[in-house]
């Protein structure tokens, strides 16, 4: 892969308002890892990789992210605590402060585009304080090619001041960080954190309101990838669930890992050019493409190193959200360009860890409609303070932070797409058996692997009695049988060795999804509703 650089050429910054700055444009990944490194912002890793420290914020901030309300947005997006409506007198002035604060300063800029599929294609500049959150960029976003910087028009501006600190009491933020959208100036603006996941999600968020509402085309939290016979595959998940790991198949191209567009012509797209992949505990033998992509261009965040390089995966003294970035050419078998066509199979993680979901069941519309807008997954003891047994956790559509518009807007969008496909939905547990968390053990990934590869081959296609059982909580169809996992594996209850107590954590969990399904059950359709679980008899 050429390292595209316009190195030599300069481009003004006047007229978004940055005046007198070095202006430095283009510059490939090397030289600022480079310049990175010449500033003390960074050191290098015995692998090769950038290793940087993102400062006070090493996640996001999602009581920070702002939406401003104008004539786009007021009757559009879903305001709340998730979409925080924002002034737009108050943007333009926190704006020019901004880009007040960047004059006369050297400033990284990048010309890039997010969307795979030419018909979608968004062209950002991208414009940063620091030149690592500028090689970030570079990663995560799709890079063009050398002799299209000549004709290269911006539609969105990404404006990156992490040095910069808001005054809540002035500046109408809530503290002195901020990431905001304003879909009329088509500016994401970024300031008083370091953490580059605000970069690449404020495009996400950006693309999750443009794409359905301008393009009808349906946004992603998932990660894909595509078969032999060109069938796509699609995995939605949470963190923590297998995502990433899961996407990355031998026999399979990868597509993307994270964010993707599906289109009315049935295809799928990467909105990205790279991966902005979990580093804690990672080890070459679980997830050997992501371990061997941390190389020379590669961006470690608030990872943990010794004198001589070698980072510890294990430590979290820092952060549990350790990161890399790295573009997607790192990864060894990947479907250039990255889209996909023929959505064959859905896949939706969760990481159940009262371990009463099945491993693997298949989902009606319905159900695959009602577990889309809950988005479950659950937290283990441990992860946070005051967490001492699983707590169900729901993120709508598999990512509620970045959807601008109401998740059944997603959802019935999702819906008339696998009817349209005719795609075969399942939901997958990848979290424990034989108990709940503390008691049991997570299920092993040969298993899971085994089941996603049978559910793709058509090995568990076809639903009668005698090859399918109905969980009398959840509703859920289990296969009975799967080529290369024991069948007492496929149902969780039989793991348990405990009827009763299995059956009383399954109710429990059954309550937990219909208590968070309340506020949007005005929204869903009696199909949707119908894929609720069941009521403790």
């Amino acid at each position: 892969m050429v390292d595209h650089t316009q190195a030599s050429k300069t481009i003004s910054l006047e007229n978004y308002g940055i005046k007198n700055a070095k202006v430095q444009y283009q510059l490939s990944s090397e030289q600022l890892h480079n310049i990175t490194i010449e500033k003390g912002q960074g050191v290098e890793a015995s692998s090769g990789a950038l290793a940087v420290n993102t400062g006070e914020f090493t996640g996001r901030s999602p009581k920070d992210r702002f939406i401003v309300k104008d004539d786009i947005t007021k009757d559009r997006v879903w305001w709340g605590n998730i979409n925080i409506p924002f002034d737009s007198d108050d943007f333009a002035k926190l704006y020019d402060k901004v880009t007040n604060y960047l004059s006369e300063k050297e400033v990284f800029v990048r010309d890039c585009y997010a969307c795979a599929d030419d018909n979608y294609r968004l062209n950002i500049r991208v414009i940063n304080e620091y030149p690592w959150s500028n090689m970030f960029a570079y990663n995560m976003f799709l890079r063009p090619e050398a002799s299209e910087f000549d004709d290269f028009t911006p539609e969105w501006t990404i404006v990156n001041a992490p040095g910069f600190m808001a005054n809540p009491e002035v500046d109408g933020t809530r503290q002195h960080n901020f990431a905001i959208l304003d879909f009329t100036r088509k500016i994401a603006l970024i300031g008083g954190t370091g953490y580059t996941g605000e970069i690449k999600k404020g495009i996400f968020s950006a693309l999750n309101f443009i794409l359905p509402v301008f393009k009808n085309t349906l946004p992603m939290h998932c990660s894909a990838n595509v078969g032999e016979d060109g069938d796509t595959a699609i995995f939605f998940g949470l963190s923590g669930t297998g995502k990433t790991t899961l996407s990355a198949d031998p026999k399979r191209k990868l597509i993307g890992d994270d964010e993707h567009g599906w289109t009315n012509e049935n295809t799928v797209f990467n909105f990205e050019g790279g991966c902005y992949a979990k580093a804690i505990n990672l080890t070459e033998d679980n997830e050997p493409d992501i371990y061997r992509a941390i190389k020379k261009g590669a961006i470690l965040e608030n990872v943990v190193m010794n004198d001589n390089g070698d980072v510890d995966f294990t430590d979290t003294s820092i952060t549990q959200n350790t990161r890399v970035s790295y573009p997607i050419h790192h990864i060894d078998n990947i479907q250039v360009p990255s889209i996909g066509k023929n959505p064959k199979n859905i896949f939706f993680l969760t990481a159940d860890a009262f371990g009463v979901l099945p491993p693997i069941s298949k989902l009606t519309p319905g159900q695959a409609a009602y577990h889309f807008i809950s988005g479950y997954t659950a937290k283990v003891a441990g992860t946070e303070a005051g967490i001492d047994e699983p707590l169900p956790s729901f993120s709508a559509c598999f990512g509620a932070p970045f959807m601008p518009l109401h998740p059944t807007k997603y959802a019935e969008m999702l819906s008339a797409k696998m009817k349209e496909a005719g795609v075969n939905v399942w939901l997958i547990n990848t979290g424990w058996t034989g108990g709940p968390y503390g008691v049991g053990s997570r299920i092993k990934l040969k298993y899971t692997r085994a089941m996603i590869t049978a559910a793709l081959n058509g090995d568990l296609d076809e639903v009668n009695y005698e090859t399918y059982h109905t969980h009398s909580v959840f509703g859920l169809l289990q296969p009975r049988h799967c080529p290369g996992v024991p069948s007492e594996v496929l149902s969780s209850r039989r793991t348990w060795d405990n009827d009763e107590g299995y059956y009383k954590a399954a109710y429990k969990l059954s309550e937990s999804f219909r208590e968070n399904f309340k506020k949007f059950e005005s929204y869903a359709n009696d199909e949707i509703l119908a894929g609720a679980p069941n009521l403790k008899p």
